[in-house]
């Protein structure tokens, strides 16, 4: 008896920034790694090169032995045709533009190229359309397959662009665990009573809220240390340590900058928050509940999808310093109720947030799209 080949793996190209700061790439590059491990897809990374693009980066995802390629981004036409390019090579049966806007140059580059399907991932609530870009979403979206919102949230806001809601799914963003897996062996009780927000600093987060907060408390008589992990440009980071300088608590706030060692010291660490304006589903604050830090977030879209108020941590009102300040205090002086606020976290985010769980949602989405042909 003749025996039957293996089905020829799903060729599925994702397209992305290659600023490194949002959780888009970070998305992008958890669904490579993970198809460069399973047997159903074969999978290359592409990242649009901005000025800010660390080649370092670059690279240590090559010696990592992902399949990465690089198009320039100093023009749009540019990007699309270099794109092009690499379709017409790599000849992907499914295209993945994450994220705005490169969603958009991204599809462009896949309907000339003629990629057989295309994908369109939102990370975002909120982001930056305008009355045309808005138009080209909406007439890229009658040609493309699947529109993929990273929350609930996120798939709300698109059926408010009024795109085609037969074609939007939701796929919860998830984070990789193994790096939180000593969490539970680290007692709340013994953790240093300090806070931890991990964030690029950019204007879609709300750092000023938290250390005018981190001032309210002080006055209240308590001084915790509040480390600030994230990378940012310096027209975000210096007014806020001016702002430190003239709320008198430069003493307590750390800037870490890049931050290499982020599970280790969310797992030492009490409370962590994520004071935002807005977001799609956010990996940092998933981070600390994996952690097994009692977590604070703004109540606004994308993070209300996260933290149920009350049983897996604290919502404060956006943009509100005094609330802010209300939920740390309640934190740091009831230690038993931030202790079980932790224990729900961190047990829901190994339950419900695993980047396995992610990845094979996405895997079923880009088979189902090619099987589909064969119909």
């Amino acid at each position: 008896m003749a025996e039957h080949s293996a089905a020829p793996k799903v060729r599925v190209l994702h397209f992305v920034t290659g600023g490194f700061s949002g959780g888009a790439t970070q998305v992008a590059v958890s669904l490579v790694k993970a198809a460069q491990e399973g047997p159903d897809v074969e999978p290359l990374l592409v990242l649009r090169k901005k000025m800010r693009t660390d080649p370092r980066r670059v690279q240590e995802l090559i010696d990592q032995g992902l399949p990465v390629a690089t198009v320039p981004g100093v023009s749009h036409l540019i990007s699309i045709l270099a794109l092009v390019k690499l379709c017409k090579a790599f000849k992907p049966d499914v295209l993945v533009a994450h994220g705005f806007s490169e969603h958009l140059w991204g599809r462009y580059a896949g309907l000339i190229a003629k990629v057989p399907h295309l994908v369109h991932v939102e990370h975002n609530t909120k982001e930056r359309y305008t009355t045309w870009r808005l138009m080209q979403s909406r007439w890229l979206a009658k040609r493309t397959d699947a529109i993929v919102g990273c929350s609930e949230g996120v798939k709300q806001s698109l059926l408010g662009m009024q795109l085609p809601a037969e074609k939007i799914i939701a796929i919860p963003n998830g984070i990789q665990l193994e790096p939180f897996a000593q969490a539970a062996q680290q007692p709340y009780a013994d953790r240093a009573a300090q806070i931890v927000m991990v964030s690029r600093f950019a204007k879609q987060k709300d750092h000023a809220t938290l250390l005018q907060a981190l001032a309210l408390l002080k006055h209240r008589g308590l001084t915790p240390q509040l480390m600030l992990a994230g990378k940012g440009k310096a027209r975000y980071i210096e007014p806020l340590k001016r702002l430190c300088q003239q709320l008198g608590i430069e003493e307590q706030v750390r800037f870490l900058g890049l931050c290499r060692t982020v599970p280790q010291l969310l797992m030492s660490s009490k409370i962590a928050v994520l004071s935002t304006h807005y977001e799609g589903m956010p990996l940092s604050l998933l981070e600390g509940m994996a952690a097994g830090c009692a977590v604070i977030g703004s109540k606004v879209p994308g993070v209300q999808e996260v933290i149920e108020h009350g049983t897996t941590g604290i919502l404060a009102e956006h943009a509100n310093p005094i609330a802010l300040a209300d939920a740390l205090q309640e934190l740091l002086e009831k230690e038993s109720f931030a202790q079980q606020l932790a224990s729900n976290a961190m047990q829901v985010a190994w339950q419900e947030f695993s980047k396995q769980r992610m990845n094979e949602r996405y895997n079923a989405l880009f088979i189902k799209l090619v099987e589909r042909d064969k119909f």
